[in-house]
Parts: C-alpha cells; structure tokens; sequence
C-alpha cells in the first residue's frame, strides 16, 4: 500500500496558499525543525517579539527540541540527565524535555507531522474543513494550538477524566468543539466510536487526523526526535560511552518511533516499550484503567513497529503518582537535598509531567533488568511537565493530606530505591508477531483496514519508506512558501 499519498489537489491548495497569503503563514520544513540553523534569519528576527505560546503563526517555527527560552530562539536540545542520587544506577539516564515547545507538551510536533502533509498537497481545506483531533490529551491539544495558528476550526476529542487543565487550555485557545469521551485515558476505543460518528453525520465537513494510525506522527518523531537523542549523546559521550537504549510510553506509538532512528544509528541499542500495570495490553493482553495520562492502551497503534520492540515495561501507576508528589512538594524537594541530589536539579524536576515519571522509572527498570554500566546511557522523553497536572496534586492532597518529611522517605525508598524488575519483559521474534497480530482485532475488524494491509506492515521495507518520506514532504512546503511569497518578502 502507498503509505503517503502525495497527490495534489490543486483546487483546494490554491485556496490554502491564498488563506496563508491573508494570514501570514510560513511553513517550515522538516530538515528546518531538525536542525534551526537552517531557518532564515529574517524568521529568527520575528520570532524574537514573540511568546514562546503566542498564537502567532511564526511560532509554526518553534515546533523543534531546540527552543532556547532565555533568548526566545534556538540552542541545544533542552534535556536533563538524571543523577544516582535520584536513580539508585550507575548507568546513565537522560531526557529530553518537551515543555519547551508550543503548548508545553511535544505533542504539537505530532500534530504538525500529521496536518502539514495534508495542506500542502490540498487533501485538506482549512476554509472549509474542521480538523478533528482524537486524543488522549496533549495531541489534541497540539492540533488545536496548530489549527489556531492556522485559523482553522478544531476539535478536540479527550477522555472526560483527563486533567483539568488540559480542558481549560483547550477552551481558553478558542478550540470550536471540545468533546469528552467516557472513561479516562485507557479508554480509547469509545474516541474511535465518537470519531465513527462524526464521520457519519458530517462526512466530507470533517477530516480525521487519528494520531494511532497517522505515519506523519511516527515519521516526525523519527526525524525530530531521533535525530534530537543523537545530538545530545554526541555532546555528552565519554570514550567508552554507548548508546544502550531508549524508553519510551507506546501512547500513540509516535514517540517510540524515535527508537527507529537510533536503531538505524546505534543497531545494538534496544527499545523497551512502557505502558500501565494496571492495563498490561502489550505485557500479558490485558485490559483495565489507570492514572498515567495521555498514554492510550487497550490496542496496538497501527503506527507502532513492534518487530523492532526488545521489550515492554509495565510500570504501577503508583509510581508516578507519588514521585510527583515527590518531586514538586516542598516537603519532598528538601528531603531529596538531604539525599543528596543537587539543588539546581531540583529546581528541575517540575519538567516531568505523570508520563514522564513513567518512562524514568521504565529507564530505570531497564538499566537494572540488562545490567548497565556507567559506560551505558539510556535515553526516554519527558513529554510535558507537571504543570499539566498541578490539580492532580491538589486532589493528591484533599485524599492524602499534607506531604510531609515522613511522606517524602517513604516515597523515596518505595518508589525509587525500590524499582526492581519486576513487570519487565523481553520480547523474542514470535512475541513481537504476537503483538503484531492484535492490531487485526482493532484495525481491521473495527477501523476498516484489509488484512494485506496488516502483512504489509510486518515488513522492513514498508517502514523504510516512512523514514525517508520527509525530503518529499519538504520539497512540497518549499513549493507551497514559493506560492505564498511570504518568505521573499520578510
């Protein structure tokens, strides 16, 4: 099967660009978002005056890891490597940070992955089309923060039991539509239901842009964030340091898709998908709800290569529950002082979001299982930050009361001293085909994919022409900034 479908509708692109020509609207591309010295200078000297979470249709530029927010433009990719004192390992541990891109979350990213392919060859028209975004909480609203740079319709479709924030945010932009789905962020098929009937009763109004199943998601990460994991082990490699492996939560299977480059680069390096305990649908086909937000489970994306996965951590959602209690109560910042972690990353860990504790503890996990060395860096994402998540530590607080020092030693010995592991499996050729084959109960028999389709994804080859779609896809937004001629006239 085709995987990008490249053709023009000139009808509608010759819309589009007169909409970007009216709205001031510069697209960057991809090569642009992977490496910022490549943006013009006359777009760098806009950028300047502008907000790092303005609606500004400039800020389509600061889609990228390299944000600098001290000087509003770009530098080296923002991480933070975790010390022993926080991880109990001699291996090394290091996140890059996405609360530094539009929205706080890298999610954004996504969405741009998965809209721009469509509105620069006219298979979407912004004047007249409303972009539906299915979600379990960041990528709807990286779609709705895009869309709002667009000045195009949104809407967002979320779980009703995410968090408060995400809600608020996306009706403070100015989202058209914000439907809440039942359940919390393991109930993804009821968005896929809210998504089937959309489509039924607004048809051609509507175009679906289904992060689970969108290859522009898994290729924006594969170039943007792969490529970003190779730049930092490149500024902070010893003489004997190797690239081990990287961490990641399935969510949507973009973000793991990161793991594709570093193969690509690192061949002995490993990927260890991470989802819930409490819903082990790629550990043990198991179902149930949990707290980690913005994961999605109960399914295998279609997007996600699970012949290239080593191994799946499932992580007790008490563990990233009560390290951010840990990690952002007063009590919990001065006994980690006490321990021994430096106080300038103190001051830091407020960047990992419920998520993000997630994939640390995952990291950890996998260190320990392979038994890594200080020679070994283990790379995963800090997806967004925990300012996303302040009213879950309030209802932390009405159930629990105060965090106290005792709190906080408790938390420190449980739920890092005490990550084992446990809940941690290696996958061998015949459990990855396994994994595979559940895509068929979801995509084929409930999402109308063929079963050819399903064996075409089993192959090497079909994901390699994922990962070098986006010269094409540059090539067409270089046209589509050519037509507009907004980019001469800076």
């Amino acid at each position: 099967m085709a995987v990008f479908d490249m053709t023009v509708h000139e009808d509608v692109l010759a819309k589009t660009v007169k909409l970007a020509q009216d709205r001031n609207i510069i697209i960057p591309t991809f090569a642009q978002q992977k490496d910022p010295s490549l943006v013009p200078d006359k777009v760098k000297a806009r950028l300047k005056g502008v907000g790092l979470w303005d609606v500004n249709p400039i800020n389509l530029f600061r889609i990228t890891w390299h944000n600098d927010v001290k000087t509003g433009l770009y530098g080296d990719v923002n991480y933070i490597e975790l010390p022993s004192s926080i991880t109990g390992i001699k291996a090394r541990v290091v996140g890059i940070v996405g609360k530094y891109f539009p929205t706080g979350a890298h999610k954004v990213g996504a969405a741009f992955g998965c809209l721009v392919p469509r509105l620069v060859t006219g298979q979407f028209d912004p004047a007249r089309q409303a972009a539906v975004w299915p979600s379990t909480g960041n990528y709807c609203r990286g779609g709705a923060f895009d869309c709002a740079l667009l000045a195009t319709d949104a809407v967002a479709i979320l779980p009703e039991g995410m968090s408060k924030e995400r809600f608020d945010w996306l009706r403070e932009i100015g989202t058209k539509e914000v439907i809440g789905t039942p359940g919390t962020e393991s109930n993804v098929k009821e968005i896929y239901d809210k998504v089937h009937e959309l489509k039924t009763t607004r048809g051609d109004n509507i175009v679906v842009f289904n992060q689970f199943e969108e290859f522009g998601n898994a290729l924006w990460h594969y170039d943007m964030t792969g490529s970003a994991f190779e730049q930092v082990f490149n500024s902070i490699k010893g003489p004997r340091s190797r690239m081990a492996g990287y961490v990641s939560a399935t969510g949507s299977a973009g973000t793991i898709s990161a793991g594709e480059y570093l193969k690509k680069v690192y061949p002995y390096s490993h990927i260890t998908a991470v989802e819930a305990l409490q819903c082990p649908t790629l550990y043990a086909n198991g179902f149930g709800s949990h707290r980690i937000e913005g994961i999605g489970d109960k399914h295998v994306p279609w997007i996600h290569n699970v012949r290239n996965t080593d191994a799946v951590a499932a992580i007790d959602d008490e563990y990233p529950m009560h390290l951010l209690r840990l990690f952002n109560e007063d009590a919990g910042k001065a006994y980690l002082e006490k321990k021994g972690v430096p106080r300038e990353l103190i001051g830091q860990l407020n960047l990992m979001g419920i998520s993000s504790l997630a994939n640390m503890v995952a990291a950890i996990k996998m260190a320990k299982y392979e038994e890594m060395d200080e020679n070994d860096v283990v790379f995963t994402v800090f997806t967004d930050s925990a300012d996303l998540y302040l009213s879950r530590i309030e209802e932390l607080r009405a159930e629990y009361g105060p965090y106290t020092e005792m709190d906080a030693a408790l938390d420190y010995a449980k739920y890092l001293e005490g990550i084992l592991t446990d809940w941690y499996r290696e996958l061998n050729y015949r459990d990855r085909k396994q994994l595979h084959n559940l895509k068929y109960f979801t995509w084929v028999e409930q999402q109308g994919k063929t079963a050819e389709e399903l064996r075409e994804l089993w192959e090497p080859e079909f994901w390699n022409q994922i990962w070098t779609a986006a010269p094409a896809f540059d090539k067409l937004i270089d046209q589509f900034n050519e037509r507009t001629g907004l980019l001469a006239k800076l």
